[in-house]
């Protein structure tokens, strides 16, 4: 083939049945459905997506214009970069003011900190002289002792408070002096925004993205309506004045395709109230979430966040606080606020996401997940609103219940370990140091309006049972199980490492035997170790009536033992090995949590 032959040769156009034929073909006849999968969303992620998949208005859209999917500048952030609004601790004033103004010489380029563990007069010292940078503030607190403290008008950015999440996170009710903290706040500090929607309060109580878009559309709403009804507040300037604050979790995807539909969906509550395009933009501020973080394998929170910072930006947000990796701790320390910190510059500088507009535009994959979310989240924003609007649903309880039904999906999960939390439910290391938790104050308070939407990690149930078995260990137990290894190395070896790895989330040793031949040498063992609980690895092959007849025998003569099998027979066996004695089989679908919590009871009761 000559080099012109070659430049004009072009390959043959396939359709998505030929690739459909040939993914079938090499999964060796099986459907490609197996490759698609749901998330809590009730969205079936699909291996392959094509311009079949979305309407051609979906991905005609350019950067600046409505419905603002792909966000509110022409340039994106060529135009305005996103503001790195990292929120620094510390209760000292002068301290805190010190780190302020050492992170802003470092690279921070708002002015965040926990307000909450400040008192309003200690506000104005921290931030004076300051107001070049914008403010990036949320609060529980009065939002009126707040702006009482403050003197400079020329502020920019948000000191906000969102009293419907207080409310649903302290079960307190809906502060009415927040109207008028906004209408004085109106005048006095014209270019600063006041009202917040907070949905970081549901994330971290398990929802997901259909819910935290739902609810922040009605909480908006619900705002809206009081400023205009009780205030007399025309609608731009509330508008103008509003801020979404969104935690980011661990589906990269998901979360980038939430903040795209959070846009969209705002566009269309603007509109609904009569809005020019242009009044229609939505101002989000984005944090890495609470919920995925963990405090055993600590560091490995770094790479959480930092995924999740990335999709915070791919999404298209304007402030953005990333968690240091001893977030759980409540406090962070001069290196994990530096790490965090710098994982924004890096992501800024380093990967150039300042100089790129909406790189998810156009993906078939994002926008066709940005629709189905923007569609299920109207529908369930409909619902709330048939219910009385953002308030009833939470007196009532149903909006808990929903968010109840979604957080219990992921326990079970990650109970199963169908979704891993690598170092506390998969690969935990059981030399390793957790961090000090901070502690959670989740119980509801005498004659509340709201039933709490408890403030959680995924990995608190698993982090509980490493303090179960530590605190074993203090009162001089042995947590220790042992596994009968049958045969040769190669024969036991994966399912002796598998049930080692299933053990220690639970923080359980084991003691491994040599390869068990027959009853002697498992008798051996067994006096040897001394342990309540014992695990059979073997092959399949060796999973037959001898190995059947070795368990009777153990049961017979040491009843007092509990026998697990490693691995999975045929529903036809199992029957067999469990009147053998086998008290459970463990396999890549089992409930590891309730297992390890069994193991560790029976421990804690033993004499």
């Amino acid at each position: 083939m000559t080099l012109n032959q070659m430049m004009n040769e072009t390959f043959k156009q396939q359709s998505g049945h030929d690739w459909k034929n040939k993914a079938e073909e090499t999964l060796k006849g099986k459907s490609i459905d197996i490759l698609s999968r749901d998330t809590y969303e009730n969205i079936k992620l699909k291996p392959l997506y094509t311009k079949e998949d979305l309407p051609q208005s979906s991905i005609s859209q350019n950067p600046g214009s409505a419905d603002f999917r792909r966000g509110f500048n022409e340039l994106g952030y060529v135009e305005d970069d996103w503001k790195v609004a990292q929120k620094l601790t510390g209760g000292d004033p002068k301290i805190l003011r010190e780190k302020l103004l050492l992170s802003l010489e470092k690279g921070q380029t708002a002015l965040s900190f926990h307000l909450d563990e400040l008192r309003p007069a200690e506000l104005a010292k921290i931030v004076d002289g300051l107001h070049d940078y914008p403010l990036s503030l949320h609060t529980d607190q009065s939002l009126k002792e707040i702006f009482d403290v403050i003197e400079d008008a020329n502020f920019t950015g948000y000191i906000a408070k969102d009293p419907i999440a207080v409310s649903a996170k302290t079960g307190v009710a809906v502060d009415e002096e927040w109207l008028a903290a906004i209408t004085e706040a109106n005048k006095k500090f014209p270019k600063l925004k006041t009202i917040l929607v907070d949905a970081s309060v549901y994330h971290n109580g398990g929802a997901n993205a259909v819910q935290e878009l739902a609810i922040s559309v009605a909480t908006g709403v619900n705002h809206i309506e009081r400023l205009l009804n009780d205030n007399g507040m025309n609608i731009e300037t509330i508008l103008d004045k509003m801020v979404f604050n969104f935690s980011i979790g661990a589906n990269f995807f998901i979360e980038i395709a939430k903040l795209r539909a959070a846009r969209l969906l705002w566009n269309k509550v603007a509109e609904a109230y009569g809005v020019e395009e242009s009044n229609r933009k939505m101002t989000i501020a984005a944090e890495t979430s609470q919920y995925t973080k963990t405090v055993y394998d600590p560091y490995v929170n770094m790479l959480r966040a930092g995924n999740e910072a990335f999709a915070a930006v791919l999404g298209g947000i304007q402030y953005l606080h990333v968690s240091p990796y001893n977030a759980p701790e409540g406090e962070a320390s001069n290196f994990s606020d530096r790490v965090a910190r710098n994982t924004q510059l890096i992501l800024r500088e380093e990967a150039h996401l300042k100089k790129i507009v909406d790189p998810a535009g156009g993906s078939y994959y994002i926008e066709s997940i940005t629709n189905q979310l923007a569609e299920k989240a109207w529908n369930l924003f409909l619902q709330i609103d048939e219910k009385g609007g953002m308030v009833e649903v939470l007196k009532s309880g149903w909006i808990q219940g929903q968010i109840a039904d979604t957080r219990q999906k992921r326990e079970i999960d990650s109970y199963s370990r169908k979704q891993s939390i690598i170092g506390t439910n998969i690969y935990a290391n059981l030399q390793d140091k957790p961090l000090e938790k901070k502690a959670q104050s989740n119980v509801k308070a005498a004659n509340t309006a709201f039933e709490v939407i408890p403030q959680l990690r995924l990995s608190e149930a698993f982090e509980n049972l490493r303090h179960k078995s530590e605190a074993l260990r203090e009162r001089g137990h042995k947590v220790e199980a042992g596994l009968l290894c049958l045969g040769e190395l190669k024969a036991h070896k994966a399912r002796m490492d598998f049930v080692t790895g299933f053990l220690a989330p639970g923080g359980i040793n084991t003691a491994k035997s040599e390869g068990v031949s027959g009853y002697e040498e498992a008798t051996s063992f067994i006096k040897e170790t001394n342990v309540k609980h014992y695990f059979i690895c073997g092959s399949n092959e060796q999973y037959d009536d001898t190995t059947i007849g070795l368990v009777k025998s153990i049961k017979q003569d040491h009843p007092e033992v509990k026998l697990y099998l490693a691995g999975l027979p045929a529903k036809e066996e199992q029957v067999k090995w469990e009147q053998a004695g086998i008290s459970a089989f463990i396999h890549m679908r089992s409930n590891c949590y309730e297992t390890l919590l069994s193991i560790l009871a029976d421990l804690e009761v033993e004499k």
